[in-house]
């Protein structure tokens, strides 16, 4: 016997089902998006802005071969980074997860029952097999819809998150990288002073000896020799406290290869140059700005979620499949059968419970207002600060290199008197004092704008930065 008639009203019963999906989502009751007014002035502080300016990929930034290979190693390795990571992972399966609640769950099923017959008292068995449906709801009020807009922006929230999170990783690595090369240079220096100072020493007690100095002079020269040791192990426990913050950033032990050398002093060639464009809008396109309007979002459609709970809940079920008396006979000599069910609820006395709901959404919107507009006060404060701060770290670079110039050309003349006689030690040691100050600031200098520039780079998104 075929089965064919049977199977056709099956299939035939799903649109009962299906079609009063038509009807749901019929009325949403969150409020109308509208994008809060930027709180902040409509133009950048700078003068030097730059029409659509495309800011640079992290690989055009960086222009030093080890300090990329170290941020890759970063971006694969970094445990924070990958939580962020996860949690997308997660709230992607939570999106799935409330566009599931949508729709209807279609279940294949064999029940059987045993029960007296209402005619006769006689027991008798009943089984069917087919497909269930259980409490399918149907959204007229779109508080489902509201569930899953409220998720898929949560979705958004946390890819803006990790794409924010990635975005200070980078920066992170650069600027422990950055300084860990300028802890390095200025040790360099300090051990060039050391050897200098050990010198003068020598010479200082050589003049003691024939009676040129005095013993002042032996006792000051051997002080500014056990400043300058204090100096040198001062700054080989910083650069190896710098190592060890590159290390945990970066989540692996680095190669020696791809540390910095003293031997390459650092200067503005080691980043690209960061364009920026003239309006604050710009700042919309944050990764962390972006984060905090999808809260906002989320949170909107939550107050949809809230209000539709004040209506009737409607929900279907139903079954449709083969009933026999016997298991054989489902196979063999069934007929075809099927039920639909609806029930409606609502809350008549609920102590306040809905009305709380409501109000503490639309209060949970209200604070991802304000947390959306402080997001871009703080991106508009840390651009500008980069802003300013721009023009005014390259002139002290240039002034610094000037005055270190001259401080090393008078360190060498005093020298050249000194040993000839016609300078105190006084003098030397006063000329080297300087010269070892103006090199650790010229060093200083130069951190402060590579620093500087990467913190522009961090303010404007950098690469992580939405594209319109």
């Amino acid at each position: 016997m075929t089965r064919m008639p049977v199977v056709n009203r099956l299939v035939g019963a799903l649109p009962l089902f299906l079609s009063a999906g038509l009807l749901a989502g019929c009325i949403n009751l969150a409020p109308d998006y509208q994008r809060p007014a930027s709180p902040v002035p409509a133009a950048l502080p700078t003068d030097a802005a730059t029409p659509d300016a495309a800011l640079p990929a992290v690989r055009e930034l960086l222009r030093d071969e080890r300090l990329r290979q170290i941020v890759d190693q970063a971006l694969a390795n970094n445990r924070d980074l990958r939580v962020a990571m996860l949690n997308v992972e997660r709230s992607r399966a939570q999106l799935r997860l409330a566009d599931a609640d949508r729709w209807p769950t279609v279940a294949a099923a064999v029940n059987g029952t045993r029960a007296p017959n209402t005619s006769t008292g006689d027991q008798t068995n009943t089984f069917q097999a087919g497909l269930q449906v259980t409490s399918y709801e149907l959204d007229l009020f779109g508080r489902l819809r509201n569930v899953s807009d409220s998720a898929a922006a949560s979705l958004l929230g946390t890819e803006a998150g990790a794409r924010a999170a990635r975005l200070a990783l980078v920066t992170q690595v650069a600027s422990t990288w950055f300084t860990l090369a300028a802890d390095q240079e200025q040790l360099a220096l300090a051990r060039q002073t050391l050897a200098g100072r050990e010198q003068t020493l020598k010479l200082t007690e050589l003049r003691v000896s024939v009676g040129a100095a005095s013993d002042v002079d032996l006792h000051g020269a051997r002080g500014l020799l056990a400043q300058a040791q204090a100096t040198v192990a001062q700054l080989q426990r910083q650069t190896a406290v710098d190592a060890n913050a590159l290390t945990l950033v970066v989540g692996q032990a680095v190669p020696a290869s791809w540390l910095p050398s003293a031997e390459a002093p650092l200067n503005g060639e080691a980043l690209a140059a960061v364009p920026v464009g003239a309006l604050s809008d710009w700042l919309l396109a944050r990764p962390d700005v972006i984060q905090a309007e999808q809260a906002l979002i989320a949170a909107n459609a939550n107050i949809g979620a809230a209000r539709a709970a004040m209506f009737p809940r409607i929900t279907l079920s139903g079954s449709a499949g083969v009933v026999s008396d016997t298991l054989r006979g489902l196979v063999e000599s069934g007929t075809f059968a099927w039920t639909l069910g609806a029930s409606a609820a609502m809350s008549i006395f609920d102590a306040g419970r809905n009305q709380a709901n409501i109000k503490a959404a639309e209060v949970t919107r209200e604070i991802a207002v304000a947390q959306y507009e402080k997001a871009i006060q703080t991106a508009f404060r840390e651009t500008a600060d980069a802003l300013v701060s721009q023009a005014t770290w390259r002139d002290q670079v240039t002034a610094q290199q000037a005055l270190q110039a001259g401080e090393k050309e008078r360190a060498r003349l005093t020298r050249m008197r000194y040993e000839a006689g016609t300078a105190n030690l006084i003098e030397l040691l006063d000329s080297e004092r300087s010269l070892a100050a103006a090199d650790q600031a010229l060093v200083l200098a130069r951190l402060g704008e590579l620093l500087n520039r990467l913190a522009l780079y961090k303010a404007l998104g950098g690469e992580e930065r939405a594209v319109s």
